[in-house]
């Protein structure tokens, strides 16, 4: 059973994975990809960095503070760079994005 205290966190990191993996998916099959080069890629290091976040909080490691710390930083990059583009695709994965960094910020805090 996950500590309680990650669940919201948790949430929001696997919302922002989806958002971040659909996202680079769509950017990189509209055959933008040289203008989205830098979106494709902080959609993908905010996926992977979001996974890791996920499995430090399911296992309650003592390192949970500073992944979270830093996934938030990642999460605001890409939420930036999205924000930026007018496709529905990178206005949702910057929401998610945003809402994530939030969540880890607040657990953090805590």
């Amino acid at each position: 059973m996950v500590n309680e205290q990650y669940q919201r966190c948790i949430d929001a990191c696997k919302k922002a994975i989806l958002a971040s993996e659909v996202c680079a998916d769509a950017c990189r099959s509209e055959g933008h990809s040289p203008m989205m080069q830098r979106c494709v890629s902080l959609d993908t290091d905010c996926a992977e960095f979001c996974r890791m976040a996920v499995r430090f909080m399911q296992r309650e490691s003592e390192f949970v503070d500073l992944i979270c710390e830093d996934c938030a930083e990642i999460c605001r990059e890409c939420a930036d760079e999205c924000i930026k583009h007018p496709a529905d695709h990178c206005q949702e994965c910057a929401k998610a994005c945003y809402a994530c960094m939030d969540e880890c910020l607040r657990m953090v805090s805590h």
